[in-house]
């Protein structure tokens, strides 16, 4: 019996948690610490800091099964997914971790003992074959000697990338920082199927597949190019469980193994088809995967970055259901068979399985409009064509501007006779792709990046102000010994009061003093396990081991307490009215206001809105104790502590409660009780993508502040129409009937004013081929009134074709009336259309009446002037 992929899944992680490995959760797919890159694309993201040794953790070994998506930027696979046995936007990559801890002997051990060892895989060693880096002897050696792999299945891979180091077995960060070897492990298939060993002609067949890719990181690569070897030499591995399971399972394509076939018949099911072989259900397949995770990891559809990426994945899959026969919305329902399938990998999605369904039903809604947008357009496109063949400029606008899949604009010429230049639309998407590589990539340079060796003990919780020691000092990214007055510098302290930014916090300010020494702190900022104080040196030299004492700007900590503690109380209370759907998806808390994003799929309403204030005043005034705890992250998921988006949490963390209305997971400062909010005011709501909203409010005394503001708002306007607080509404009412009433009459006088101009008017107009002609040039009147003219002069003439102008600040306005005998031979909207394009603008509407503007005012007469003479060749 082969094993399921959940199960494969979690013999990886008991194999590797039986040799000592901590089992880390896979972090989100928007990386945290890592603005380079745009999406987790690899186990290792999230361990970047601690590799680059900008930061430590309580273990030096761990494994993790880590969700990844390659459908953006460099790592770009979505026009082969669906149509190649490996090709996925989403996949999960199994992976074992050591930091400076075991090397290149465990590592392979390790390997090797899962694939083949009787109670875990069980692969049979003669189909395993590794290929090692051409120099890599040391590895070589021991997958010959220590592992007993024949040297003829063991193939040296030197440089085939045409530079130093460019190799399939070579891997490094980026241009510089750690690098090194890599040896990976390929499996076998047989000889019924095409495809050679790596390094062969034949390579690309799929024969032999690489299922696990082990790295040694032991290089630190320089700027100049040089290798320096790293002092704790790392092993960052990394094997797809989608490829793991098909050879477990038996099967040569990971669309074969039991995930992807049960979630193809779920497509299948949902869209009506039976044909369970078609390309388009492994597409969708494979997209609900990295949409619906995308999706619960905070990413929406919309036109940039991230979120652009996520739209073309959604609307492509879509497309494939439209190919398929597709009637309705059918995306969104394939979440709850997704879930079903990916097991506890699935945790997080089950929870936000609401809103992932909301946001994914309103994109396909929104795609549907789209189509219809794009279609109108390549109509008009089309309409214009001179030749047979549609540009591939004009098919990559249609594509990029909105989203319209160049296959459909293909097959719509096609059905017209036409053809669209696929190698111009090749041309255009290449430089896009290339626009995108050259935008993403790993730009820093990681050697440049402030490296800290020591920990900083934080001590805010309790103290405002307290002595310390300095440990490291930096000037422009580079260790010092001394800092000297007018530098800026970053001072890392053994143990301090400020807070340092994270979790939405923002970081504190303040001095760190000693005699004769005074430096200014703007910010304070982790650094790994350290806390570096960013500010300036105002006098004095301060060097390091010096003592200092270090004080927070505690006014201004006070107020950030205040807000922090609000923004729980908030989040507790907009689940309480909206749902349990609503999650935090970020938030930013300083002292002057607190900012909260959560998932919400609807704009709330004034009285939800009430609600929620109310709700958290009331807790408030229930001046309840704020109480902290430090416990096991599992305690204190059972206890029922939200863990907050996108966070990491270590083993142990702080539960903040506030009586029996708030408990969450938060590393941040907040107030003693909840009285000494003293009050909350929500300023505004309002939406920043689809499925999110985001309200800003105060606390304390600037909660207050906005009352007295409010206050003095009602007293101006009672005072500007004679009233007070107790009759303001009626006096407000009272003024605008007025207003009201004076604009009625006000437009009864320019009605009639129009008429009195129409009845003058009247008498100029000229007789033309046994009808009349009215052109006239009109001062002073404003051009709504145009219309109203052109109708009393019809009236007035009978037959006739009128054309009135008037001129002011630059604009010209026009109007072109013709009465309903003469439609057949003048129509206004072509005669209104050869007026405007000489004076500069453009307009239309119907046969007996038509309106444009210009802004050319001085082209007026001539224009006017034409008019005649092409009237007359009409008539």
């Amino acid at each position: 019996m082969s094993k399921s992929t959940a199960e494969i899944r979690q013999a990886f992680l008991d194999f590797f948690h039986s040799k000592g490995h901590q089992i880390v959760s896979s972090s989100s797919l928007v990386p945290d610490n890592d603005p380079t890159l745009l999406f987790t694309n690899a186990g290792m993201n999230q361990f970047k800091d601690v590799f680059l040794g900008l930061d430590k953790r309580a273990y030096s070994r761990a494994t993790t099964s880590q969700r990844c998506v390659r459908a953006g930027g460099k790592h770009n696979d979505l026009e082969n997914v669906g149509y190649t046995a490996r090709h996925h936007t989403f996949f999960e990559m199994l992976g074992n971790f050591s930091f400076g801890d075991y090397f290149k002997h465990d590592a392979i051990g390790y390997a090797w003992e899962l694939l083949t060892g009787e109670n875990w895989f069980n692969l049979p060693k003669e189909k395993l074959w590794v290929t090692v880096y051409e120099t890599d002897d040391e590895a070589f050696n021991i997958w010959q000697q220590q592992i007993g792999v024949p040297a003829e299945r063991i193939i040296r891979i030197g440089d085939n990338k045409g530079a130093a180091f460019a190799s399939d077995n070579f891997w490094q960060m980026g241009d510089t920082g750690p690098c090194g070897p890599c040896t990976e492990i390929f499996y076998d298939h047989g000889d019924h199927i095409w495809g050679g060993p790596p390094g062969s002609p034949e390579e690309d067949g799929d024969r032999y597949i690489e299922i696990w890719n082990i790295v040694f990181m032991q290089f630190n690569r320089q700027s100049d190019g040089t290798m320096q070897p790293l002092p704790k030499p790392s092993v960052d591995t990394g094997m797809g469980l989608e490829r793991v399971a098909a050879v477990l399972q038996h099967v040569n394509s990971n669309y074969e193994i039991d995930l992807f076939s049960t979630l193809i018949s779920a497509v299948a099911n949902v869209i009506g088809t039976t044909d369970l072989n078609n390309k388009s259900l492994r597409v969708i397949a494979d997209h609900i995967r990295s949409c619906a995770f995308l999706i619960s990891d905070g990413v929406t559809p919309s036109n940039e970055n991230r979120g652009y990426v996520l739209r073309r994945i959604i609307r492509r899959a879509i497309r494939h259901g439209n190919l398929l026969g597709a009637k309705d919305t059918f995306f969104y329902k394939l979440v709850a068979p997704l879930i079903a399938v990916m097991g506890s990998a699935a945790d997080e999605l089950k929870r936000q399985q609401a809103l992932v369904e909301q946001v994914l039903k309103t994109e396909e809604e929104q795609f549907a409009r789209t189509l219809e947008r794009g279609l109108a357009l390549l109509d008009d496109e089309l309409a214009k064509l001179q030749g047979d063949t549609l540009a591939g400029e004009t098919a990559f606008r249609l594509y990029d501007t909105y989203g319209f899949p160049v296959d459909l604009t293909a097959d719509v010429c096609r059905e017209r006779g036409l053809k669209v230049d696929e190698a111009g639309f090749e041309q255009a998407m290449e430089a896009q792709r290339r626009r995108a590589r050259e935008s993403s990539g790993f730009g820093a340079d990681y050697n440049n990046m402030i490296r800290v060796e020591s920990a900083s003990q934080f001590n805010g919780y309790d103290r405002d102000e307290q002595p310390a020691k300095v440990t490291a000092l930096f000037r422009d990214g580079q260790p010092v010994e001394a800092i000297y007055a007018g530098e800026e510098a970053v001072v890392v302290l053994d143990e301090t009061p400020f807070y340092a930014e994270s979790g939405g916090q923002v970081g504190d300010k303040g001095v760190l003093k000693a005699t004769g020494i005074e430096f200014v702190v703007n910010d304070a900022q982790k650094y790994g396990q350290a806390i570096g104080h960013q500010g300036t040196l105002v006098s004095g030299i301060l060097k390091l081991n010096d003592s200092v004492d270090a004080v927070i700007d505690s006014a201004r900590r006070n107020r950030i307490r205040l807000n922090h503690s609000a923004t729980h109380l908030l989040h507790a209370a907009l689940r309480q009215t909206l749902g349990d759907h609503v999650t935090q998806k970020g938030s930013l808390v300083n002292d002057k206001y607190l900012r909260f994003d959560f998932s919400h799929s609807e704009a709330m309403k004034p009285e939800q809105i009430r609600v929620v204030e109310d709700l958290v005043n009331q807790q408030v005034r229930r001046n309840l104790v704020v109480e902290t705890d430090v416990m096991a992250l599992e305690a204190a998921k059972r206890k029922g502590a939200m863990a907050l988006f996108g966070e990491k949490y270590d083993d142990h963390v702080r539960v903040l409660t506030m009586g029996d209305f708030s408990t969450e997971l938060c590393g941040g400062t907040h107030a003693n009780r909840t009285g000494d909010i003293g009050l909350f005011r929500i300023q505004s709501e309002s939406g920043t993508a689809a499925g999110i909203r985001r309200i800003e409010a105060v606390t304390g005394e600037k909660a207050i502040a906005t009352l007295h503001q409010q206050s003095d708002l009602l007293q101006d306007v009672a005072h500007l129409v004679k009233g007070d607080s107790n009759n303001l509404a009626d006096k407000v009412r009272a003024v605008l009937d007025r207003t009201r009433a004076l604009e009625k009459e006000l437009q009864q006088l320019k009605d009639q004013q129009a008429a009195l101009e129409s009845a003058s008017l009247s008498s100029k107009a000229k007789p033309v081929k046994g009808t009349k002609l009215l052109v006239s040039q009109l001062d002073n009147v404003e051009p709504k009134i145009l219309r109203t003219m052109v109708d009393d002069l019809k009236n007035q003439l009978g037959s006739a074709i009128i054309v009135l102008a008037t001129a002011e600040e630059g604009k010209v306005s026009l109007i072109v009336g013709v009465t309903k005998d003469l439609t057949d031979r003048v129509k206004a909207g072509e005669l209104i259309g050869h007026i405007a394009q000489q004076v500069g603008g453009k307009g239309g509407g119907r046969p007996d009446m038509a309106q444009a503007g210009g802004s050319d005012v001085n082209a007026l007469p001539g224009a006017l002037d034409s008019v005649e003479a092409w009237v007359v060749s009409k008539l």
